[in-house]
């Protein structure tokens, strides 16, 4: 089987337990999460073969990280060693009106520091069998020396002919190193042929937006990625999650999807109590590379498996998805009682 290689930064993730705020907690959830490392997860748990790409300190730290990933069947044979330090990020818990919060601590990250040339890409595509290459707009928002590391690899995957995905994945909080994601991204995602991601991030990164901003919720859908696939001839594949937030533990969530001019609506469902909402737009990607994989015939059933996947990521602690194929599925068909199994 060929392999998904992903890349990008993972990091030591502290949460505070039973909702506590930070200002209050004593303690903390330890657990390692980041976009690309999720997705990895969450494929390799689907049976197919996933390779994760980073770098991380020679210590006890980056050992941990590599012990988590192989648990889950990841591969981790090309990740880099070298730095002084893994990042960190902060995740508190949202519940009924108070939202959610991240606070980041990964400046001067071993993968921050990443240059061009530390990694021999066409030799881990190779040596890894690979024919899908995934990334996030997470990584060229680090540093301009990691992002011209993501450039380098999209480069070296377009030339051997890698399908190649992409989350845009905006973050605010990170785009501090002189250039914006308008300056950035667009010219990343016009070499990709899969996109995942929203109609806001689109109109901060790509400046479009729904031309008729009284249609309905769908429309203005449809619209934002007609627009982007103009914008991006390269694109095959155009996914937008959709998520209502009526509180912090209660949200509605569905997804469209765009594919060579045919548009797809994937099934809604409303999710409540929320358990982690972290990680939940990863749980989609990987849904939607496994089943744009598994089934290419079928974007239909790839976007109604991602947006089940997306589902359940809310009902598990943690950044990754730890479901099966069957699981998805078994909620895909409307089985959503959330009956005990015996």
């Amino acid at each position: 089987m060929h392999a998904i290689v992903a890349f990008g930064e993972i990091m030591l993730r502290l949460t505070p337990p039973d909702l506590l705020r930070l200002i209050q907690t004593q303690s903390y959830t330890v657990t390692f999460g980041g976009a690309e490392a999720n997705v990895a997860i969450a494929l390799a748990r689907f049976g197919h073969r996933a390779e994760y790409v980073t770098r991380l300190p020679a210590h006890d730290l980056g050992e941990a990280v590599l012990m988590y990933l192989r648990q889950y069947g990841v591969g981790v044979e090309h990740v880099a060693r070298g730095g002084d330090r893994l990042g960190v990020y902060f995740v508190e818990q949202g519940a009924a009106q108070r939202g959610g919060k991240v606070i980041y601590d990964r400046a001067r990250s071993s993968a921050a520091e990443l240059q061009p040339g530390m990694l021999d890409w066409r030799a881990i595509f190779t040596a890894a069998d690979t024919d899908w290459f995934h990334w996030t707009g997470i990584t060229p928002a680090l540093t301009e020396s990691a992002a011209a590391t993501c450039r380098e690899a999209i480069g070296i995957a377009r030339e051997l002919g890698l399908t190649i995905s992409c989350d845009l994945n905006y973050r605010h909080a990170l785009w501090k190193w002189g250039k914006t994601s308008a300056e950035v991204m667009p010219d990343l995602v016009a070499q990709s042929d899969v996109v995942v991601g929203n109609t806001e991030t689109v109109h901060t990164m790509f400046g479009l937006k729904p031309r008729d901003p009284a249609a309905d919720l769908i429309d203005q859908n449809r619209d934002v990625a007609e627009q982007l696939a103009e914008r991006c001839p390269q694109l095959k594949t155009i996914a937008f999650t959709t998520r209502a937030s009526h509180s912090a533990s209660h949200n509605t969530w569905s997804a469209v999807l765009w594919q060579r001019g045919q548009f797809y609506t994937g099934t809604s469902y409303d999710l409540t109590p929320i358990v982690d909402r972290v990680g939940a737009g990863d749980a989609f990607t990987a849904g939607l590379i496994y089943g744009l994989r598994q089934h290419p015939e079928n974007p239909a059933y790839a976007l109604n498996f991602a947006t089940a996947a997306g589902c359940l990521k809310h009902t598990i602690p943690g950044d990754a998805l730890l479901v099966s194929v069957e699981e998805v599925e078994q909620l895909m068909s409307g089985d959503s009682s959330g009956k005990i199994r015996r």
